[in-house]
């Protein structure tokens, strides 16, 4: 019996070795990839390609990967991770190997707005510019907004600074194509829309400084991945992710009694990380109104606000993280009277994950939130600003909440699919009461909703000598349950239901780069884009100084058709890249402030669709670094930016676009020796442009030369000091119908500590 049992088990086990022997085995790839420091490169999507099948992993907290397989063979990796040059390297199975990436050169450093994919700067057909947050410490300013005016061509609404202006005049635009409140360019953090769901204005201080470690600003229409307001492009906040035990501090002090403080810190434990930062600020500002128009009524225009962040990450091997981030603001703002005042309060949260799966490519899902109150007093004033009275108060409360998913897959090695779905839900309150003698006079108030449901797909083509890009994205726009309440004195309330309103709108793009050699490259697009009417145009009553503007509920989306066409040349042996471009953009039914009455006091305006617009001509930006201590960077655009119809008021056609100049430039050279520190100069020239549609007040052009400095000691310190508009030149900002100007002279000091490996989270 027993020899029986035996034979059966050897039997048995002969079977099973000659399945398993059946069965081909399995193969491990495995690596780490660092960076130029041995620096573990943590989170990055690699490509492994491996007889005809294309695999896509993320590496771990150590800079690892690793994959089984029943594929076998010689396996190629590629490499494109964001700040390094892109490496190929041949890997074999069993044969783990730690590969060193060196960091880009201008041309290869990558960005992530255009595509919503890694490419570098040589592969994109977009026109983006990156500041990184050096170039932005080092402009001497204290926001995010003002830091940015060195991207040639990037406006805001109004020429204040962002420092102290009414946020609701910031509206930001690219490519001549103005704006209003509402921005014409989309800003975004981690594909998260930063524009206010509102009124598509932006807070430049909602993002704790030190969290942003580089900004992209993409021109051009993008609404064929991104959707609304990215008519003229779109600008991406990229933040520091958590990462290993890391600090950094920047307190300083400046003119005008303005204290400022940003601290961060990062720590990681095994799979978890976190990160936490803080800003606070106050100044008590100037004086906006003109020294010969001002009067008893005219006050500073300032700022006290306070930010933070929190962000959690937990990764999950080599298949992917999930991470939540929760941000909030809160500042208060006086508006240059002593009754004009606005203050915020905003809470913004944001949740998701991407995963790497083996054969079905990556995936990527997040939900995002926010909460806002807003409140705001108007007011008028006499002639000659001698007295002032109250008009209005204003509260919005507004609820958004949002989502999205995203699928990539490399479905050969030179094909990349990217297709996704997103949401936008908004639900806002307008609660307004006039004010006449000084007591309430009725009630105007407003509670509506919003919603944007878009589909996007894209087909990303790559070879030697091209990239093409093609995608399109079609989005269905509602404006739903508007109920509006009107009460005049203390007479009856009367309510209003607007009628629901939806929009279906499809946007194509075509991109096209032709790399002629190693230097030069050839770059073409063609999109559509648009833009739909935020609850701020549709419903509230703004004011601006003594401009009053009505809104107007029958408002259409904006339309967009443009393209652009341009050359890259790269000289590495002189670390030069200069890249020229020439652009074409056509808006139909353009948002914007339509001029009904103008008296001494007051001008009264009103919110259209106006006909049609076109802005065209050329920009270029370039980067050099002539000496090993020497680096000069800059840009210049010129664009004609004109009304080409309107048929309610032919008049106003071949008129300029209000607040649009025809000709900026910037120029920024630095130069840094190790003893003597850093010495930096920013010139910014902007041509004269014009406050009205009816181009009746003219805005001079001006010149205003900024210088920075600072001084390293050891490895964790610096000191720098910055001044602001040195001349002390005029900036004329707005008529309404009262001259306002922009910054004057201002200087600041301070100082930074942080961590020895600071610069290696960066």
């Amino acid at each position: 019996m027993l020899k029986a049992r035996l034979l059966l088990f050897a039997m048995l086990l002969g079977a099973g070795c000659l399945a398993a022997s059946a069965q081909p085995a399995a193969s491990l790839y495995s690596g780490t990839i660092v960076g130029p420091t041995a620096q573990p490169i943590v989170g990055a999507t690699i490509q492994l390609e491996i007889a005809n099948h294309t695999l896509l992993l993320v590496t771990g907290e150590r800079g690892d990967f690793q994959v089984s397989t029943k594929l076998s063979g010689p396996a190629t990796l590629v490499l494109k991770i964001p700040g390094y040059a892109p490496m190929t390297e041949r890997l074999l199975p069993s044969q783990p190997r730690t590969l060193t990436l060196a960091l880009a050169t201008n041309s290869e450093r990558v960005v992530v707005t255009a595509d919503r994919t890694a490419l570098a700067l040589s592969e994109s057909a977009d026109t983006v510019r990156v500041v990184s947050q050096q170039a932005m410490q080092q402009s001497g300013n204290l926001t995010v907004g003002d830091q940015l005016r060195q991207v040639t061509g990037l406006q805001f609404f109004r020429r204040s600074s962002t420092l102290v202006a009414n946020p609701t005049s910031q509206g930001v635009s690219l490519r001549g194509l103005g704006s209003t409140a509402a921005s014409r360019t989309l800003v975004l953090a981690g594909h998260v829309p930063l524009n206010d769901p509102f009124g598509g204005w932006v807070y430049w201080d909602q993002l704790p400084s030190l969290t942003i470690q580089d900004v992209e600003v993409a021109r051009g229409g993008a609404s064929d991945l991104y959707g609304s307001s990215a008519i003229g492009g779109v600008i991406n906040m990229i933040e520091r992710q958590p990462g290993p035990t890391a600090y950094a501090i920047d307190a300083g002090y400046g003119q005008e009694n303005t204290p400022h403080a940003a601290a961060l810190g990062t720590t990681a434990r095994g799979p978890w990380s976190a990160l936490a930062a803080a800003d606070w600020l106050r100044t008590d500002g100037y004086i906006e109104v003109a020294p010969d128009v001002r009067g008893p009524v005219d006050t500073a225009a300032n700022v006290h606000y306070q930010n933070g962040e929190l962000d959690g990450h937990r990764t999950f091997a080599q298949r992917g993280d999930a991470y939540l981030r929760a941000n909030f603001l809160n500042e208060a703002r006086g508006n240059g009277t002593p009754l004009q005042k606005n203050r915020n309060r905003l809470w913004r949260y944001t949740g998701g994950t991407d995963w790497t799966t083996e054969n079905a490519g990556v995936f990527s899902g997040q939900l995002f939130g926010s909460q806002e109150h807003y409140h705001q007093t108007f007011s008028a004033t006499s002639a000659g600003q001698q007295s002032e009275f109250l008009t209005r108060r204003q509260q919005v409360a507004v609820q958004q909440f949002g989502g999205s998913v995203q699928w990539t897959k490399s479905l050969r090695p030179w094909l990349m699919v990217i297709a996704g779905v997103d949401g936008d839900d908004v639900r806002a309150s307008d609660d307004e009461t006039p004010i006449k003698n000084k007591l309430p006079n009725g009630l105007a108030n407003t509670s509506a909703r919003q919603r944007d449901i878009g589909e996007y797909v894209e087909g990303l083509v790559q070879t030697k000598n091209w990239t093409v890009a093609a995608s399109v994205r079609g989005d269905d726009f509602l404006n739903l349950d508007t109920v509006q309440f009107s009460q005049t004195g203390n007479g009856p309330i009367t309510t209003t239901n607007i009628p629901n309103r939806s929009e279906a709108l499809a946007n194509p793009r075509l991109g096209i780069v032709r790399r002629m050699d190693e230097y030069v490259s050839l770059t073409g697009s063609v999109y559509r884009a648009f833009r739909s009417p935020t609850m701020n145009e549709l419903y509230r009553r703004g004011q601006v100084g003594q401009a009053v503007t009505l809104p107007n509920p029958n408002l259409l989306s904006e339309r967009a058709t443009g393209w652009e066409t341009g050359l890259q040349l790269s000289l590495p042996a002189r670390n030069t890249v200069v890249r020229a471009s020439y652009f074409w953009t056509e808006v139909n039914r353009p948002v914007t402030a339509l001029t009904l009455s103008v008296t001494p006091t007051q001008i009264l305006e009103q919110r259209e669709n106006l006909g049609q617009i076109r802005s065209r001509g050329l920009s270029l930006d370039y980067e050099s670094q002539p000496l090993s201590w020497l680096s000069i960077t800059g840009g210049y655009q010129y664009a004609n930016a004109t009304v080409t119809q309107f048929v309610q008021d032919p008049s106003l056609i071949g008129r300029w676009i209000p607040q649009v100049a025809h000709n900026m430039a910037t120029a920024q050279v630095s130069a840094t020796r190790r003893k003597l520190g850093l010495i930096e100069l920013l010139g910014t020239e902007s041509g004269r442009q014009y406050d009205d549609d009816k181009n009746a007040f003219l805005l001079h052009g001006y010149f205003q030369l900024d210088a920075y400095a600072a001084h390293t000691f050891g490895a964790r310190t610096e000191v720098y000091g910055a001044i602001s508009n040195i001349f002390n030149r005029e900036i004329q900002v707005g008529r309404t119908p009262i001259l306002t100007l922009g910054t004057p002279r201002m200087a600041s000091i301070g100082i930074r500590f942080h961590s020895r490996d600071w610069n290696a989270g960066n």
